[in-house]
């Protein structure tokens, strides 16, 4: 009765160790006495105690974070660049023959790649053309990890520490560059006021009673800002065009 029992015992830990279930994402890579078999998965998995052993191998997204690389870049300046690397893998049995670690190989990788790109680009390129830096280390790690079965879907520069002295220096060249917008803007400015100005006195040349219509505004505004008496000279021919309305009497005729 008692080996019945340990027989019993002994085919339900077979049992357990030969049902494997994988989640959908998931596959299974299963060798067979060192043997590679088809992939397997997902859901429930049998294998063979003792004989048949399951490699789970994950077919979702990893995020890579790549440490920050000491970079002297074409133009001679010391910087240091990190990034953060997508990717997946899509044949799961060249992730396990191919190489003994993926994850540790794409991450190396990564850093030797990012060296490379950022030190053969100028520093206002790393700055200003991260698209096509990020675009050109993808197609070099995506290159090199095909053989592994690894797809590298994205790759994101996300810092580029500068040197103290060179972040002062963009920092003056910014400021000028701001000052010199300002000048150009004010004397823009002017020219347009000039311009305006010449087409005023235009206006106001073929037409005198313009210029007594503005004198008079003048004043009027004048008066409104400031409370105090103010004697203004007045020109005579302020006075002409409402003199002639009147009409001259005969002593005036007669002088």
């Amino acid at each position: 009765m008692e080996w019945i029992i340990g027989l019993v015992v002994v085919g339900a830990l077979l049992l357990v160790s030969a049902v494997k279930i994988l989640p959908e994402y998931e596959r299974g890579v299963v060798f067979r006495l060192g043997r590679v078999r088809p992939v397997r998965g997902p859901g429930i998995v049998l294998i063979i105690p003792g004989i048949e052993r399951l490699h789970r191998i994950s077919l979702r997204i990893f995020v890579l974070d790549v440490e920050k690389q000491d970079v002297i870049t074409r133009d001679n300046v010391s910087v240091a660049v990190n990034a953060v690397v997508y990717f997946r893998v899509v044949d799961p049995v060249k992730a396990v023959l191919s190489i003994e670690n993926y994850f540790f190989a794409t991450s190396q990788l990564a850093q030797t790649t990012l060296r490379s790109v950022a030190g053969q680009a100028e520093l206002d390129e790393l700055l200003a053309e991260r698209d096509a830096i990020n675009h050109q280390i993808q197609e070099i790690l995506d290159l090199n990890t095909d053989p592994w079965g690894i797809k590298v879907t994205q790759v994101e520069v996300k810092h580029i520490d500068l040197p103290l002295e060179m972040q002062r220096a963009m920092a003056k060249q910014a400021e000028a560059e701001r000052e010199r917008r300002a000048k150009v803007i004010n004397a823009e400015g002017e020219l347009q006021a000039s311009e305006k100005l010449i087409q005023a006195s235009k206006v106001l040349e073929t037409s005198p009673v313009s210029v007594q219509l503005r004198f008079l505004q003048t004043l009027t505004e004048v008066a409104a800002e400031n409370n105090s008496t103010m004697i203004f000279p007045v020109p005579i021919d302020l006075f002409e065009p409402f003199l002639d309305r009147f009409p001259k009497s005969k002593d005036d005729g007669d002088a």
